[in-house]
């Protein structure tokens, strides 16, 4: 079986690496397929998964060959997306609001405030069905020759991808969508066009599958969190001591660790709430948190707001540990866990990992981030009254009690309950990665539908008709991407500036080789003057 499995950028394959690991190790061949670099050391990762597994293969995506064409699509795509986001159920989210917001065309977010929304809705998801794949996308997939093609996430705005599904429906390629994170179904866009198989890690997303993205029960496979098999039979790689030296920490005395979040764009730096929440234990009536150590795990995506916050000036504090994307770093994740008293963070999903290791795991309700927490539908499967292992405190004071009695007790009986429901919902004991493979396998098997092929046919004259339009200034206005038009102005900006720069080099260049040539001249000219006079002297002596 040959799967050609795309993502977005290569850090993504980061949660299908043990998939990867064992379609390989079975004979299967794997391309994994990225649209574009990042800079969080996902290609080095894929890099190390070629090199050791013969079957692996990586790459980027071909470009776009019709820019207009991509333009037009990604317009229609982010103005569904957008309608989507005006669903009451998304009142209490109005980050993942805004963010919908800022990418939507001019012309959707007015036709937002019209009555009839649905059918405005489903006119742009029509209209978007109406536009052709990329003819290189099917050259891509006509040389990749696919037995299965995985795509991941393809729900985030505007996204890209759905070119492939399209292409893949149209050569009768069976498809999946493997969903990447346990936010995905409900922060990121709606699944606009329905692979033949969706992945999901629980009954939770199951249903969130069904109810808000209309997928057919008989077209979801729950197979668990595979991201999350490395942690469940992982022993420590060194002794306490050896990692608390490693980790700069002392090993007289049990520490707490703060895992950090990726936030919402805007939201306030995490480094300065941190250094409020050590300044806060070290201030605590309670001995146990005055005195412990804690070691702080900086988000490898907001790095810069640590810089200049010195935390080597507060008694007992570390900051230490790097993206967990290789062996190395893993191990120093996994015994930063194993060896915790108690994990503190705001809303990541290190804080699943930390249930899965068995440690009581904490975070505080502060007002500065609750777009963070209670602002999103995904927090509260943490703190589900019945499955939920988050002890939540709505006050730092209320924090400090509970982490104190932690500190003291240590256990979490809590986490067994959340895990074999949220993470291993085959049972605790059944590895989620295995369930994958399998279910990929007989997914390979499909023979694919092709709905909806009559009413893209219909579509095509109103998307041409678009994209005349769209050719237009005024037309581009109405329908581009603001951020992306944002985006290819600075671009503009920065290129011309480069090519200003470029200009005024050389003409100082210019200038410089004008002023070394007058010198010269100069020279050869006063050289003259000088043989001339000699010349002279010498005649008249005679």
């Amino acid at each position: 079986m040959r799967v050609v499995f795309l993502a977005r950028h290569f850090t993504y394959f980061r949660n299908f690496e043990s998939v990867v690991r064992q379609l390989a190790a079975k004979g299967h061949d794997v391309h994994l397929a990225a649209d574009k670099e990042e800079g969080f050391g996902g290609r080095e990762m894929v890099e190390r998964l070629a090199a050791e597994q013969p079957g692996v293969t990586f790459g980027f995506t071909p470009p776009r060959g019709d820019r207009d064409e991509f333009q037009l699509a990604t317009a229609l795509r982010l103005s569904f997306d957008y309608f989507r986001y005006l669903d009451p159920a998304y009142d209490r989210t109005p980050a993942i609001r805004a963010r919908a917001h800022e990418r939507t065309p001019r012309l959707a977010l007015a036709l937002g405030r019209v009555p009839g929304r649905s059918l405005i809705a489903a006119g742009f998801r029509a209209l978007e069905h109406g536009v052709r794949p990329d003819p290189a996308v099917t050259r891509f997939l006509d040389g990749q020759r696919p037995d299965v093609l995985v795509l991941t996430p393809l729900i985030d705005l505007g996204s890209p991808q759905l070119d492939y599904l399209k292409a893949a429906r149209a050569a009768a390629i069976p498809t999946v969508l493997a969903v990447w994170s346990w936010d995905h179904l409900t922060s990121k866009s709606r699944i606009r066009m329905h692979p033949d198989r969706v992945f999901v890690w629980n009954p939770v997303q199951q249903e969130e599958a069904v109810r808000l993205h209309g997928v057919a029960a008989s077209d979801i496979v729950v197979t668990g969190a595979q991201c999350f098999d490395q942690w469940f039979e992982r022993q420590p790689s060194r002794d306490r001591a050896a990692f608390c030296r490693d980790a700069g920490l002392r090993d007289d005395r049990p520490f707490v660790l703060w895992v950090c979040s990726a936030l919402f764009k805007g939201s306030p730096p995490e480094a300065a709430f941190v250094r409020r929440w050590i300044e806060a234990l070290r201030a605590s009536g309670h001995a146990d948190l005055r005195d412990c150590s804690i070691l702080v795990r900086p988000h490898p995506q907001r790095m810069p707001e640590w810089r200049g916050l010195d935390l080597h000036r507060l008694p007992g504090v570390t900051l230490w540990g790097s993206n967990p994307i290789d062996a190395q770093a893993r191990a120093d994740y996994f015994d930063s866990l194993y060896y915790s008293r108690a994990v503190v963070g705001l809303n990541t999903s290190a804080l699943i990992e930390a249930a899965i290791v068995d440690r009581p795991v904490h975070t505080i309700l502060d007002p500065e981030y609750w777009q963070n927490q209670s602002g999103t539908l995904h927090f509260q499967y943490l703190t589900d009254p019945e499955f939920g292992f988050l002890r939540v405190a709505a006050t730092l004071d209320e924090h400090l009690e509970q982490l104190a009695r932690a500190m003291k007790y240590g256990r979490a009986p809590e986490n067994g309950r959340f895990v074999e429901r949220f993470v291993r919902p085959g049972g605790r004991d059944v590895r989620a990665t295995a369930r994958f493979v399998d279910a990929l396998e007989d997914a390979a098997l499909l023979r694919p539908h092709r709905p909806g092929a009559v009413a893209a046919a219909l579509a095509r004259p109103a998307v041409g008709a678009l994209r005349t339009i769209a050719r237009t200034s005024w037309g581009a206005s109405l329908l581009q991407d603001p951020v992306a038009a944002r985006e290819e102005a600075a671009r503009t900006a920065r290129l011309a500036e480069k090519h200003a720069q470029i200009e005024r080099s050389e003409a100082a260049r210019a200038r410089k080789e004008q002023d070394k040539d007058r010198r010269w001249r100069r020279k050869r000219r006063q050289e003259r003057v000088v043989r001339l006079k000699t010349l002279a002297r010498r005649l008249l002596n005679s």
